[in-house]
């Protein structure tokens, strides 16, 4: 599905099935629901080996809700998926509101992560697929985090890591694969906090997963410039000049079995892989990874593109993690119009990714 090496994926034996810990997330958000839906898919629920990490209690209070509002909703019946309850103080339990997250709803989410890491890391799971979470609702609860990406980086004791975004598109079958080189930080640091350091742990992060996890061995990688027309030769900023074009022609000598493609404008970068997701323009050589910046210098186009499929992938970790690219939207949890697209393309990329590795490792 996301262009792996399927002759090695099938070769994985039964009892080698990729294990997931899939945790709730905020359990007031959409997180549950996302979760009974994709599950409620048999080529998902019964090809992978998956565990849900949270509240028997509280899925079936969302299933019976749902189930109750509109019988033509298809969701998994909790009393037959692998649950594990994990511990919440009965106060804090208590106190978490559906569609408003809080503390009590931010210290359920933390603790369900910390326990899937935990048993990851311990060996039990060969990754983990994680729900939405209220980055808010994690601060309230006194957990100072940027997200979720940084809580496993910590825990499994690694200081190279990176957002990659993957997503297939339905229109071409093209993969779309996205790192961003800065995550969680205001605009206003992106200039300060780039380095020619910070970029080559990016890009030899995003160059082992090509390899590790996609097959691709060779290849092409387009990096995005920081200003407008990526400076313009220096006209727009000078961040091109001084440093970024000399450090990519240093990589370029360092990396000659991939085509490195930049500065490339960012108003501009995006034209290409616009064309290669939705086939309506002939399109040659789109790149096989972006690294784009910042924040949203990479999000806004994955998620113009994509917003309904494209899975988050921390790259870095000793284990496969995933997500769904979309939040907790409490504006519309407990109505059941919650798109389960996503979480179900974040299961299956990390079932994918775990078979991958565990064929290399044969």
């Amino acid at each position: 599905m996301y262009q792996l090496n399927q002759n090695q994926t099938a070769n994985i034996p039964e009892k080698h099935r990729p294990r997931l810990a899939l945790t709730l997330g905020d359990p007031a958000g959409i997180g549950p629901e996302v979760i009974l839906k994709a599950l409620a898919d048999s080529s998902v629920s019964q090809k992978y080996d998956i565990t849900v990490i949270g509240n028997s209690n509280l899925l079936l209070q969302v299933y019976k809700r749902l189930s109750s509002t509109n019988n033509s909703i298809s969701l998994a019946n909790p009393t037959l998926l692998k649950v594990i309850d994990v511990p919440v103080d009965t106060d804090v339990a208590g106190q978490i509101i559906v569609v408003t997250g809080n503390a009590a709803s931010g210290a359920a989410s933390f603790a369900y992560m910390e326990y899937a890491i935990a048993q990851t890391l311990a060996g039990k799971f060969d990754g983990i697929v994680t729900g939405p979470i209220a980055k808010s609702a994690w601060k309230t609860a006194g957990y100072n985090y940027p997200g979720q990406t940084e809580l496993l980086a910590e825990k499994a004791c690694v200081d190279r890591f990176g957002m990659l975004f993957v997503a297939r598109s339905p229109y071409t079958g093209w993969t779309l694969r996205a790192l961003l080189a800065t995550t969680h930080i205001p605009l206003r640091a992106v200039a300060d906090t780039l380095t020619p350091q910070l970029l080559t742990n990016k890009l030899d992060l995003l160059v082992e997963c090509l390899e590790k996890d996609f097959g691709i061995a060779s290849g092409k990688i387009a990096i995005a410039g920081l200003n407008p027309h990526s400076g313009e030769q220096g006209q727009l900023g000078t961040e091109e000049i001084d440093w970024l074009i000399p450090w990519l022609e240093a990589e370029r000598q360092k990396r000659p079995d991939f085509q490195l493609d930049g500065p490339i404008p960012p108003d501009t970068m995006w034209v290409k892989p616009g064309q290669a997701w939705y086939g309506n323009a002939a399109v040659k050589n789109p790149a096989d990874g972006y690294l784009a910046l910042y924040h949203d210098q990479g999000l806004i186009p994955v998620k113009l593109m994509a917003f309904d499929r494209a899975v988050n992938t921390t790259i870095g970790l000793p284990f496969v993690r995933t997500s769904p690219d979309h939040g907790t939207a409490f504006d519309i949890t407990g109505k059941g119009v919650a798109d389960a697209t996503s979480m179900k393309e974040a299961i299956v990329l990390a079932a994918e990714l775990v078979s991958q590795r565990l064929a290399v490792k044969q």
